[in-house]
């Protein structure tokens, strides 16, 4: 009876083992695959994106186009138009961008309202300025006149992160490039989905200072493939070195 129980005892102990190696490597295996699955995603969106960014700018889509725009169609879409800045300025915090290399200092992207011809209003990053030079008065040179032919990228609005600070209202202090959360702050009556990254031109004095988008997005997925592939062999290797020697016991 006690040899009976023992080995029934052994039984469900390899029984319960297996059943939780099976669903061990049932999800390593799964996270292998998505990470290779994500590698063709990011790989695919990385061309797509430098595709865009070094196409030869393109005229802005009429007005009347704009609501049929989507970011997945044509987020970083080079393009050119002739527009007039209007009055006011609102100041996103950055740290550095990973789109812009030249940009490593802390300071602000200025953000303006812009009047096309036809009098649409889109709202312009003109580019960076660093924290000692946020006040205007400190870049009177810089402060857009008459028509500007503007070069750039087409961006969608960004959604605030889990961390992401609350927007300083009363310091026209942003943490997110969002148009529509700047525009209400402002009483800015936009027309477009999107804001325009602004590439050129340089203004005079060089302040707010405009520049070409660099798209370096990382792609360690296949690293990350092989690291739940291998997790997933050396679970098979414990698990048989684990069941020879129950077996052997037996």
């Amino acid at each position: 009876m006690s040899a009976a129980r023992e080995g029934g005892a052994s039984a469900r102990g390899v029984f319960t083992a297996t059943i939780a190696v099976v669903a061990g490597l049932s999800l390593l295996l799964g996270l292998g695959t998505w990470q290779l699955q994500r590698k063709a995603w990011k790989e695919k969106l990385i061309a797509t994106v430098n595709g865009r960014i070094s196409q030869t700018p393109q005229a802005l889509a009429p007005r009347a186009q704009w609501p049929g725009l989507t970011e997945a169609e044509r987020e970083y879409a080079h393009v050119k138009f002739t527009a007039t800045f209007l009055p006011g300025e609102a100041f996103v915090y950055t740290a550095g961008s990973s789109l812009r290399p030249d940009i490593t200092a802390q300071g602000y992207w200025v953000f303006s309202p812009a009047r096309l011809g036809d009098g649409a209003v889109i709202l312009v990053n003109r580019g960076f300025v660093p924290a000692d030079h946020k006040d205007p008065a400190t870049r009177p040179q810089g402060a857009p006149r008459g028509p500007v032919d503007i070069v750039g990228y087409l961006r969608w609005p960004e959604e605030p992160g889990l961390f992401a600070p609350a927007d300083d209202l009363k310091a026209n202090l942003f943490f997110t490039r969002n148009q529509n959360a700047m525009a209400a702050a402002h009483h800015w009556q936009l027309d477009a989905p999107f804001y325009v990254d602004q590439e050129a031109p340089m203004p005079p004095g060089g302040l707010p200072k405009p520049g070409k988008i660099e798209v370096h997005l990382p792609n360690n997925h296949w690293q990350y493939a092989l690291t739940w592939y291998g997790l997933a062999l050396a679970l098979i290797g414990v698990y048989g070195v684990w069941l020879t020697g129950r077996l052997r016991r037996r």
